[in-house]
């Protein structure tokens, strides 16, 4: 066996001891890092939980404002009357007479208290009541306002009893 000499096996050793691809992190390096980002996380999560409330906030909303004008749009078409109530207490509405477009056999009620919405329903109003009745012409029997909520967030869908015009607003 041919051993190498001990002046080349300490200039070997001198190589791969100062090679930058041999370092590691040290104990107070990787501790730092650990602080760092956990300081960047706790500043991001309030962020990203209003982000979620402001966003469930304004998905509630522009679904009933797209529930009301298909409401709108069916009593039209049919020449008929086509009526929404809100359960406040429920947290849900329901199109009467509509057939769900996921499960044609079932009803066409929307729960917001549940996903993907998880939001509440302050108050539903519309002349004194929680149902809007749009006519055969499209024209609502009354003006009225939802309110809906999720956490520090405020929607408010309205119709207007003159044009049956549906607008959303919010905090």
């Amino acid at each position: 066996m041919d051993w190498p000499r001990p002046r080349a096996r300490r200039a070997a050793l001198r190589c791969t001891r100062g090679a930058p691809f041999l370092r590691g992190f040290s104990l107070i390096e990787l501790i730092m890092v650990v602080c760092i980002l956990g300081i960047l996380a706790t500043t991001a999560i309030p962020r990203v939980a209003s982000s979620l409330q402001r966003n469930r906030a304004e998905a509630a909303a522009r679904r009933i404002a797209s529930d009301l004008n298909l409401a709108q749009t069916r009593a039209r078409q049919a020449s008929a009357s086509q009526t929404v109530v809100f359960d406040v207490a429920g947290g849900s509405y329901r199109l009467v007479g509509m057939m769900s477009p996921d499960h044609p056999t079932a009803a066409y009620v929307v729960s917001l208290k549940d996903s993907p919405y998880e939001v509440l329903i302050v108050s539903a109003s519309f002349g004194g009541d929680a149902q809007i009745i749009f006519n055969g012409y499209g024209v609502p029997d009354s003006d009225g306002t939802v309110v809906i909520q999720a956490g520090s967030f405020w929607r408010t869908v309205s119709v207007a009893a003159e044009t049956g015009r549906v607008t959303v607003t919010g905090s």
